[in-house]
């Protein structure tokens, strides 16, 4: 704290006066220790002097009675001409907290007004101020500070009213367990903070467990230990122990607190069985399922590892039991993970091993662990028959013939029962079982083009039953393996051709088909036969497509060439298809012309003139032939008789029995493959003769086209014999007939519609089909046949009773 004294020393009268008095005062500070000069004055002529003094605190002592009191006085030594007022700022002044301290403004007295707590503040530093009445500082301002000692006015705490700590059991003396700690709100620099830790009291739990003293603590620290040695949590399981902290090293006030020790497991004791031999049952078949339980004691703490029990089995080189254990009660489950077969091993005889979770600590005893005996005892049930494989997987060519073993030997039962065999799903109807031993054949032909066949498999499923009425069921999935089935087919059939210079193209483009799947299909091999279509080629343009084009000039009309095309299956297949070609003059556009078209064309001939006179006489010829035919038809029909004549308008069988077929010209749907016959033999190698054929077909002599879709050698159905009387049932009528002839095996494969056409009733020319063949030559008059002409003069020649 700075001080500044001044002295002032006037000449004149004064001087010896002011300064005796100053002195006079001077000495009565001295002699009074409260009273604290903070302005004094030097002098030294007239020049003041600033110097720096410290003064020590104030020290005031807390909690004191005597309140109001008196703590110093300030005073300065300068003389004023007038009054001098002194006061006082800062904390407990006029600052919080306020109204501690106060001074007295005319002598400088500052007391202390109510009772100081240290533990809320420990010093004050306040401000003091000589001002005169006017409030003119007279002096700068100067600093005092109060200092509160500290009284022994606060007991020392623990910081828990409990504290919880834990010590392994055998632990050897010196052990440290846990430390506890205490605060005191007295000054720490003095012996009112200084703490003394001791334990006044011991309790085990259970009572009266242990007697001796069992823990210590370090007086200074807090720090508790064991001193003895005994501790077994078996015999005890934790303590409680008394704490007291006093201040004063120990020796003043003090507090209490509580400690317990829980006393922690060593895994000091092995499980054992008991009891040591079990005998259980198990059924067969059964898996992932409890068949018993074994049980073991042990001493340790339950529910910690080294309690909990571990199980081991030996003795089961298959696998087909398991242990677990039991979280709560410690028990081993015993379980079968594979099924148990009664057939093949009645009885397993299980060894069992049992340990801890935790190792064995070294302080345990030295002892094997313990061990016990499992009898498994197998029940017999009827056991369901099993397929050897599920699904059954067959693999079969598509065209296998019917009446084939697919597959045998598929189930077995394990009661070896008698077993019964069905087929629960067969879409189509292909397969056929053995009730007895389950072999599978084939009943029909594979197609694969049925829906039910995806991805060249067919799906069926099959149920097989033993003696007790359980069943099982297995899909059978039957891979078809194409095959080559189909011979190819070239379209189209007939085309037109232009010939000479009028030709856009350079041939006629023909495609071969196959109904078999790759890779008995394309790419196709196409070949001319040529002994049998001399004068053209056939030129391939790519796996599919070949060119037929003539390999000279030919002139227009028909022309049958005969193509043989082949395919790439294994092995292949191969026929022959006449192609219809007709080779014509075009148009600038493409398109055949006609003949007379062709001819007016054409610079050389008749002029058109002469070809018209041509034409009108070819059509007068063809009006009086037609006045001809109508006049002899009307004088017949003047003198025809019922009953007799050729034409039999009212015969009582149907006169459209009687046609003959004089030759079979085919032409219907059937007979798409008239010409597309699978042949015996390899052009490649030798080219059969052109009279090895029938004209324009390509089937070979000899050999007679049948249908492909009946049986043959079976009786023809019985055809409708009378025509209907009411012309609205002809469509019925002609139906009839149809379907007797698709029901008849022994026609061969031509459209035979031809047959059943009706032609009316009341026809004035009558039918072809009305020359009655039951009647005896005899009957009949031929004559009138002379009067129908040329044309039917042949006719009459071979009814001329001459």
């Amino acid at each position: 704290m700075a001080v500044w004294m001044l002295m002032s020393c006037v000449l004149g009268l004064l001087v010896g006066q002011v300064c005796s008095s100053a002195e006079h005062h001077h000495r009565d500070a001295e002699q009074d220790p409260r009273t604290l000069y903070l302005w004094r004055n030097q002098g030294n002529g007239m020049m003041r002097v600033k110097r720096d003094w410290i003064i020590p605190p104030i020290r005031v002592s807390e909690n004191s009675r005597s309140v109001p009191e008196d703590l110093v006085q300030i005073k300065s030594d300068k003389i004023f001409s007038g009054e001098v007022i002194y006061k006082l700022e800062g904390p407990g002044v006029d600052q919080e907290p306020k109204n501690l301290f106060e001074i007295d403004d005319k002598t400088g007295w500052i007391r202390s007004k109510r009772p100081l707590d240290r533990e809320q503040h420990r010093s004050f530093t306040l401000k003091a101020f000589a001002l005169s009445p006017s409030g003119e500082r007279l002096e700068n301002p100067t600093t005092i500070e109060i200092v509160v000692l500290d009284q022994n006015d606060n007991k020392p705490l623990f910081t828990q009213k409990q504290f919880f700590g834990s010590v392994p059991e055998f632990s050897v003396p010196g052990t440290l367990v846990m430390s506890v700690s205490a605060t005191d709100a007295d000054d720490p620099m003095t012996e009112n903070a200084a703490l003394g830790f001791s334990i006044v009291g011991q309790e085990s739990i259970p009572p009266n467990a242990v007697n001796k003293t069992m823990f210590g603590i370090n007086n200074q620290t807090g720090a508790i230990y064991t001193r003895d040695v005994g501790l077994d949590r078996e015999v005890v399981k934790e303590f409680k122990l008394m704490l007291r902290v006093a201040d004063m090293g120990g020796d003043g006030l003090t507090g209490d607190a509580v400690a317990i020790i829980s006393v922690s497991d060593i895994n000091n004791h092995a499980p054992q069985f008991h009891p040591a031999s079990y005998s259980i049952k198990a059924l067969e078949n059964l898996y992932n399922v409890e068949i018993g339980r074994v049980s073991v004691t042990d001493r340790d703490e339950p529910g910690t590892g080294n309690w909990e029990a571990k199980y081991s089995i030996s003795n089961d080189p298959h696998g087909n039991f398991a242990i677990q254990t039991d979280p709560v009660t410690n028990q081993g489950i015993l379980m079968v993970v594979k099924p148990l077969d009664y057939e093949v091993k009645r009885e397993h005889t299980l060894v069992l091993a049992v340990g801890n979770v935790n190792p064995l600590s070294s302080k345990a005893p030295n002892s094997p662990l313990s061990s016990a005996t499992v009898s498994v005892t197998v029940m017999n049930e009827n056991e369901a028959p099993y397929f050897k494989e599920n699904p059954i997987r067959i693999e079969v060519p598509e065209n296998e013939k019917p009446g084939k073993l697919l597959k045998s030997n598929i189930a077995s039962d394990p009661d070896h029962s008698e077993l019964r065999f069905e087929i629960s799903k067969d879409p189509e109807g292909w397969l056929s079982i053995d009730g007895d031993t389950g072999d599978i054949y084939l009943r029909r032909s594979f197609n694969m083009r049925s829906p039910h066949v995806q991805n060249n498999i067919y799906s069926a499923t099959i149920t097989v039953t033993d003696a007790g009425g359980v069943s099982a069921s297995a899909a059978v999935n039957i891979v078809l393996e194409e095959t080559n089935d189909f011979p190819p087919q070239l379209l189209p059939l007939s085309s037109s051709l232009c010939t000479g210079g009028s030709r856009a193209t350079p041939g006629l483009l023909l495609t071969a088909v196959d109904e078999d799947r790759p890779p008995h299909g394309a790419p196709f091999h196409f070949l001319i036969v040529d002994s049998l279509s001399l004068n053209w080629t056939v030129t391939k343009v790519n796996d599919t497509h070949a060119v037929l084009s003539p390999t000279v000039e030919l002139e227009a009309g028909e022309y049958a060439v005969v193509v043989w095309v082949e395919d790439s299956g294994s092995p292949s297949h191969g026929a022959l298809t006449q192609v219809n070609v007709t080779l014509c003059p075009c148009d600038s556009y493409g398109d055949c012309r006609s003949e007379s078209g062709a001819f007016l064309g054409s610079s050389v001939g008749i002029s058109f003139i002469a070809f018209i006179i041509i034409i009108a006489c070819a059509v007068l010829l063809l009006v009086l032939l037609f006045l001809a035919v109508a006049l002899n038809a009307c004088g017949r029909r003047h003198h025809m008789k019922r009953g007799s004549g050729l034409l039999v308008g009212e015969s009582e069988d149907d006169i459209r029995d009687n046609v003959l077929n004089y030759d079979e010209q085919g032409g219907g749907e059937e007979d798409e493959n008239a010409f597309n016959i699978d042949l015996l033999w390899n052009p490649r190698d030798a080219p059969p003769p052109p009279w090895s054929f029938y004209p324009g077909s390509g089937v070979p002599r000899g050999k007679q086209p049948l249908r492909k879709d009946a049986p043959h050698s079976l009786p023809s159905p019985i055809y409708p014999r009378r025509p209907p009387a009411d012309p609205t049932d002809i469509e019925d009528y002609i139906n009839d007939g149809l379907e007797a002839a698709d029901q008849d095996p022994n026609v061969p494969p031509y459209d035979t519609a031809l047959i059943y056409d009706y032609e009316g009733e009341g026809s004035v020319a009558g039918s072809l089909s009305s020359i009655a063949s039951g009647s005896s030559d005899e009957d009949q008059d031929y004559d009138y046949l002379n009067d129908w002409g040329p044309r039917f003069q042949k006719l009459a020649n071979m009814y001329d009773p001459r």
